[in-house]
């Protein structure tokens, strides 16, 4: 789950980590009344989205009056932003965040993430701060930090006076470096969160340290424990079948291709849009419908599936563990005769009950292909995705 700015800079703000005054605002009225409560005479009108790169898309403007700052909100809010992090019909605006200009002497980048692969904590730190750290990382990679953080022994101050030192930073800098690091890292522990980014994390004229942008992305297998957090959640940045799908304990992500997945088991998903790929195919979505899937389930699964207008095959790749393949069977035809399905369905199945599976499939009278193995599936489903012209969208 993903903060707004607006959200995640408080939070910044409550485990030490300097952040410039700001208000949020949901109109035009509302941000004139924020740079009056803010003071001064330059504030930055940001557009609220769970994307980056807002400044080059127009998401961020500079503003030296009331007039100009509720025009700019105005201009924002009820649109939709596309960025290079977006898909193309962009995220909705629906809230802007005001804040008081600084005087930028240097822009830094700073983040902690998991390092899976060292099974740890890392801060991730660059002097080419204010720029896309994916293209600073591709070509420059000499530029970038990394600290990983022992998990036995935690945080330690000279980690931080180690990137404080690899950043530039001197004097008096370095000990408000190590406090703000040692916030970013309490926070990430206390939250549970995935990810924390300031890009940039500036130096101001007169040496100060200020996080202008704030990101943070939280573990939603730990919301459990954060309900202030978890009511934090905004659905409207959200893909909307994704959304959905969360609700009804389906795992499911959108993709462009053309040949929806629907399997039981992450790591088998992954494997079945390879052999999509490999086949000459491209995945429409990825889904996980679970270890104990129910008919149901399986009914709501193509339902979501046959939302997304581009599907022209649908592979259902199913090892019966936890669930039996009769089940799915069952769900399958319920869903083909219910939901009304008008593209080819290649069905998959292996494990407990499968014989019992294919027969109802069989004795079904559907138009369903079967397959013998996850190849033959993957090549069945590239091969009829290919013969399918879909007219409209299934109601």
């Amino acid at each position: 789950m993903n903060l707004h700015e607006y959200q995640a800079k408080p939070l910044f703000a409550r485990f030490g980590v300097p952040v410039p005054a700001g208000r949020v605002a949901g109109n035009r009225a509302e941000a004139e009344a924020a740079t009056r409560s803010l003071g001064g005479e330059l504030w930055v009108v940001k557009a609220q989205i769970h994307a980056g790169g807002r400044g080059k898309a127009g998401g961020v403007k500079l503003c030296r009056s009331a007039a100009e700052a509720g025009a700019a909100a105005e201009a924002m809010i009820g649109r939709r932003l596309v960025t290079h992090q977006t898909q193309a019909q962009g995220l909705p605006i629906e809230k802007v965040w005001v804040e008081c200009g600084s005087a930028i002497a240097r822009e830094l980048y700073l983040s902690l993430v998991v390092d899976r692969s060292r099974e740890c904590l890392a801060f991730i730190a660059s002097a080419a701060g204010g720029m896309e750290i994916e293209e600073v990382a591709a070509k420059h990679p000499e530029q970038i930090i990394t600290v990983a953080i022992n998990p036995a022994s935690g945080f330690s101050g000279f980690e931080a006076r180690r990137l404080a030192f690899a950043l530039g930073l001197e004097g008096g800098q370095v000990k408000a470096f190590t406090r703000l690091a040692r916030g970013l890292y309490d926070l990430f522990v206390a939250k549970d969160a995935s990810l924390i980014e300031i890009n940039p994390l500036i130096v101001t004229a007169a040496g100060e340290l200020l996080a202008l942008d704030a990101k943070v992305n939280l573990d939603d297998n730990a919301l459990f424990r954060h309900q202030d957090l978890a009511d934090l959640r905004d659905p409207s940045q959200e893909d909307a079948t994704e959304a959905e799908a969360g609700e009804h304990g389906l795992n499911y992500v959108s993709l462009d291709g053309d040949i929806a997945c629907m399997v039981n088991g992450a790591g088998l998903a992954m494997a079945t849009m390879d052999l999509i790929k490999l086949a000459g195919g491209e995945p429409a979505n990825f889904l996980d419908v679970g270890g104990s899937a129910t008919a149901e389930r399986v009914t709501v699964a193509f339902r979501l599936i046959l939302s997304n207008p581009r599907v022209k095959a649908i592979l259902v790749n199913i090892f019966g563990g936890i669930v039996h393949c009769d089940m799915i069977a069952e769900g399958v035809i319920n869903a083909v005769k219910g939901v009304g399905v008008p593209v080819p369905v290649v069905v998959r199945l292996e494990g407990t009950n499968v014989e019992a599976g294919r027969k109802l499939l069989t004795e079904s009278g559907l138009d369903i292909i079967a397959a013998e193995n996850l190849t033959d599936a993957a090549e069945k489903a590239v091969a009829a995705a290919r013969h399918t012209q879909r007219e409209g969208k299934p109601s």
